[in-house]
């Protein structure tokens, strides 16, 4: 039998964050990739957290924090708890969670399912 030729058509996906435009969110700037791709359940971002994020929640979306870069004194507001982070910490945040991040911070963050700019809100 013959061995077939790789298809032409590439099945994976690939994200550059340097080539991905930020756009303003209640943390900061967000970068968000895999938006308009079928196959991924989700979408990731990495978003710079500016100074103090607006604390906000979600009715539907789950959001796992995984903290690539923050300052020493950095944490994160969850349900009126500060909780204490560090490099290379993960955190999930729930749907209904009212959380915001405290401090300067680069955070991947991955978001299931894929974002949706209308289910943020803010008491």
């Amino acid at each position: 039998m013959a061995e077939q030729p790789p298809s032409t058509i590439r099945r994976w996906k690939q994200a550059d964050f340097a080539d991905i435009a930020g756009v303003p969110c209640p943390c900061g700037t967000a970068r968000r990739a895999f938006t308009d791709v079928a196959e991924f359940p989700g979408t990731v971002h990495v978003t710079e957290i500016a100074e103090n994020a607006e604390r906000h929640y979600h009715k539907t979306l789950t959001e796992t924090y995984f903290f690539l870069k923050c300052e020493d004194d950095a944490q994160m507001e969850l349900d009126g708890e500060m909780i204490p982070i560090r490099e290379h910490q993960c955190i999930v945040v729930p749907p209904g969670v009212r959380h915001r991040a405290v401090g300067r911070m680069t955070v991947l963050i991955i978001v299931l399912p894929k974002f949706n700019p209308e289910d943020e809100w803010f008491d």
